[in-house]
């Protein structure tokens, strides 16, 4: 039977939860090869093993097949369902690894998403709560999907967790709002948070300090609140970390976040964070490099209309590039980057013209 279906084929393991997603939206399978095939430990990890698990869980109909060496990885994707559910997170990748992928998805659902995560809620690598909640969020908002929180039931350091989050997505849509941004981000004011868990309240004033010193010369409101974190919600570590945000009036923004490891030094973290954040603002067009890939997606699957973004030539690196390839192997639609005319910044306009997806699981509900 699965020798007659035809897959559109990728190799490594790169992109692995996008290219899961997108064979999700699109209904095509898909098989990824070569998994990690040079490695001295070969194949999926345990955390792409849970994934796989949790896509399972959000889906009815989907077939996953893997390789005895775990190399070789079959999808054969069903309907998004959703649905009230928990899943309990690897303590190899923080929660945010997972509740990302589900923002994908969620909003062209059969039902309304209510999932609750368990395990580290950050990390150096993977978008920690505030940057879901304040970052990618508000993204989704932009697209006709206003209906979405983030909930933080318990916070959990590396490396032990014990954290908990809970996702609701209660907005249905058939299909998102076509988007049109050519405006870079004007930043008029900076929020952040500065949390910590079974450690002494002074690392996160040091933290704000030192990050408030930094942002000082921007003219404009900072606003960076502290969030402590003892008993049985602070899980089973102790850690601290800060996470900052930088809008303009329009509600779009750009983000930064770090935790700090056994021996750093709390000032150094705030610093370190604050001139990330001046950084991303120097290299964001309408919208930050994390957010990207969602205002990608949610404008490859809108109406078939033509939607423009504006984005900057520093944003365009290998993850950007990996994206556009799996979008066009995909679902069959490339981005035509042109030029912006009025100006000498050297900044592109990503046209992109949506391929006319519609929730057909909202239509069975």
């Amino acid at each position: 039977m699965s020798s007659k279906i035809s897959y559109v084929v990728f190799q490594g393991s790169q992109n692995f939860r996008l290219r899961i997603v997108l064979a999700t939206l699109s209904g095509k399978a898909i098989k990824i090869e070569k998994i990690r095939s040079n490695d001295m430990n070969p194949g999926l990890k345990d955390y792409e093993v849970s994934f796989l698990r949790l896509m399972e869980s959000v889906t009815n109909g989907s077939a996953i097949e893997i390789s005895y060496t775990g190399t070789t990885v079959i999808y054969r994707p069903g309907i998004i369902v959703g649905g009230s559910l928990a899943h309990n997170c690897p303590m190899s990748k923080p929660v945010g690894y997972f509740v990302e992928p589900m923002l994908y998805l969620a909003p062209f659902s059969k039902r309304k998403f209510s999932i609750v995560f368990r395990g580290c809620t950050a990390s150096h690598y993977d978008a920690g709560i505030e940057v879901i909640k304040w970052g990618l969020l508000p993204v989704m908002e932009r697209f006709g999907v206003r209906e979405c929180a983030l909930h933080t039931l318990k916070r959990g350091s590396p490396p032990q967790g014990g954290g908990e989050v809970h996702l609701i997505v209660d907005s249905l849509i058939s299909q998102p709002i076509t988007m049109h941004n050519l405006d870079r981000i004007t930043i008029s004011s900076i929020r952040g948070v500065a949390y910590s868990t079974r450690v002494s309240p002074s690392m996160v004033n040091r933290m704000i300090d030192a990050a408030r010193r930094t942002l000082k010369r921007i003219n404009c409101e900072v606003n960076i609140s502290a969030d402590v974190w003892r008993g049985e919600n602070s899980g089973k570590s102790p850690g601290w970390g800060l996470t900052l945000v930088a809008a303009n009036k329009k509600g779009w923004c750009v983000f930064a976040e770090d935790i700090g490891d056994a021996g750093d030094i709390p000032e150094d973290i705030g610093t370190k964070v604050a001139y990330q954040l001046l950084e991303e603002i120097s290299i964001s067009g309408a919208v930050g490099r994390n957010q990207l890939p969602l205002a990608i997606v949610y404008m490859i699957i809108g109406k078939e209309d033509i939607g423009r973004l504006r984005i900057t030539k520093d944003q365009i690196d290998e993850k950007f590039i990996h994206l556009l390839r799996d979008i066009k192997s995909i679902f069959g639609s490339e981005v035509y980057l042109k030029p912006v005319d009025d100006d000498d910044t050297g900044d592109l306009i990503a046209m992109v013209k949506g391929v006319g997806f519609t929730n057909t699981s909202k239509k069975i509900a």
